[in-house]
């Protein structure tokens, strides 16, 4: 596990990344210029300058967050490597949200269950795939053999049994009310409390209450396009008139264009102006 300072870093880093993408710049121009901006103090300035030699060898970072095990964590690394690829449909920006809400929320004081419901909602959400992406969250430092054993039992289950019902039997609620428990008790009373109550539900109205009730981080959902804002307004207006022509040719096919349309409303703007 990493200081608090290192997670106030990491923040810094996934959000200036993300709000200047929209520069004319590199993601290794990018990536250099931020790393002059870091605290000098932590670790990171290192873990940028061997991400900016991965990026300029392979064209990407993933993999050098993959080789710093002991400074980015296996979910990190594979939030990234899903956004780098070339034929995904996962928004590079949206990955890089994922990371700084969960480095914010470690900076705030974590908990084990939140790190553990947020990443399983980013998995959720942006339809990230269970098997690797279990596998890369149960890696995180911040889970002990109990956890790790937990998480890759719901790597197996996942579809064949409620998540609820998953979280339920391994929280405090479940051993009050059946007076003992054969596994380790992994979630509060809470937890379980709100998992009981979205059983046989979408998931993602489980995620929500525990959000509502409990504090846990949200996750950043994705955002449809807008296809317009690549659009010149020069080349937008020429659309809007070829748009507006073949309008006046369909007329034409269909019997003629109706001009008594036009006349009519020059008669009622000369009415207007004689009043």
């Amino acid at each position: 596990m990493l200081s608090r300072e290192e997670y106030v870093e990491q923040v810094y880093l996934f959000r200036t990344l993300r709000e200047r993408m929209q520069q004319d710049m590199s993601t290794q121009d990018l990536l250099l210029a931020t790393r002059q901006e870091l605290l000098a103090t932590t670790m990171l300035p290192f873990a940028v300058d061997f991400m900016c030699d991965e990026l300029r060898l392979t064209g990407g970072f993933s993999t050098a967050m993959a080789r710093l095990p002991h400074y980015f964590t296996a979910f990190q690394a594979y939030v990234v490597a899903e956004a780098e690829k070339a034929e995904g449909r996962f928004d590079f920006r949206i990955a890089l949200e994922i990371l700084q809400r969960e480095a914010e929320y470690h900076a705030a004081g974590a908990s084990v269950q939140g790190v553990f419901l947020y990443q399983f909602e980013a998995l959720c959400r942006n339809r990230l795939g269970y098997d690797r992406g279990l596998e890369a969250v149960a890696a995180d430092p911040i889970f002990d053999e109990a956890w790790r054993e937990w998480i890759l039992t719901v790597r197996r289950q996942i579809g064949l049994i409620d998540f609820c019902d998953m979280i339920y039997v391994r929280s405090e609620l479940y051993r009050k009310t059946r007076g003992q428990c054969e596994k380790p008790v992994l979630f509060g009373e809470k937890e379980g409390r709100i998992a009981l109550a979205n059983r046989h539900k979408d998931p993602l109205y489980l995620f929500a209450a525990l959000e509502r009730h409990l504090g846990y981080p949200s996750v950043p959902r994705p955002r449809p396009e807008d296809t317009q804002r690549h659009l010149l307004p020069a080349l937008q207006r020429k659309v809007e008139r070829l748009e507006t022509r073949l309008r006046l040719l369909e007329e034409e096919l269909r019997g003629g264009i109706n001009l008594g349309r036009l006349y009519a409303s020059d008669k009622q703007d000369k009415n207007r102006g004689g009043q």
